[in-house]
């Protein structure tokens, strides 16, 4: 139950990817082959694997992650605060491994540790272990989680808990926030436009500031699940 787990032992994050290549005519020919496969069922009627490129950023095979914003909360006196940390940058290496050692210095810290995002267990959390693999950066403990129970497993998610057992039930972030009457991350821009930020605009510190709203968005959610005081102070 959450009302046991204590807000403060909660790392809470967001991820931003986008597309490994500007373009499908930048890929190299056999991704291009891997990519028409991968893309055949998502692909409406008359639509190429070119036309759905830009949406390749969702699959770790075919993108690549250029910012993951990271926050936790601080209560003192009852009173919030939340520090969030950022790592961005155009190479994917040196940002996982930033992340890496924030990540194990927090676990350090935190006998209890959690990690938590909506829609984390899907998304967010896989996609940074898979580009550590690929990238070829061991796994910190708290991405390891082959073999562990489920109850050991560090990962908590917004969205999983608003679900109540209805596995059929997505509602984004953007939705619950409103609902709940939170601010929306969503007031510049939205996952969609990510690619055409970083590839066209080349606006990457645009991402970083939507990355850390979504951070703070999710802890914000998490609050209010557990019926608590909100964050006053960034």
């Amino acid at each position: 139950m959450i009302e046991n787990i204590n807000a403060e032992d909660i790392l809470f994050l967001d991820i931003e990817t986008v597309p490994q290549y500007p373009t499908f005519d930048d890929l190299p020919d056999v991704y291009k082959e891997l990519w028409d496969k991968k893309s055949a069922y998502v692909r409406k009627e008359g639509e190429t694997a070119a036309d759905v490129y830009p949406r390749a950023g969702i699959w770790a095979e075919f993108g690549r992650i250029i910012c993951i914003s990271a926050g936790f909360i601080f209560d003192r006196n009852g009173v919030k605060t939340f520090r969030v940390k950022s790592f961005y940058q155009d190479n994917e290496v040196e940002l996982l491994d930033g992340f890496k050692s924030m990540l194990t210095s927090f676990f350090q810290k935190r006998y209890r540790g959690r990690l938590c995002g909506h829609n984390a267990k899907e998304f967010d959390l896989p996609y940074i272990a898979r580009r550590m693999l690929i990238n070829g950066i061991k796994l910190p403990p708290a991405l390891n989680i082959a073999g562990l129970k489920p109850w050991e497993v560090p990962f908590l998610d917004t969205m999983e808990l608003w679900k109540f057992g209805d596995y059929r039930h997505y509602t984004s972030l953007a939705l619950l926030t409103t609902v709940m009457g939170l601010p929306s991350p969503k007031d510049d821009i939205d996952g969609s436009q990510i690619t055409h930020v970083y590839y066209v605009e080349n606006d990457l510190l645009r991402i970083v500031r939507y990355c850390e709203k979504d951070a703070l968005a999710v802890a914000q959610l998490f609050l209010r699940y557990k019926s608590e005081g909100l964050i006053e102070k960034l």
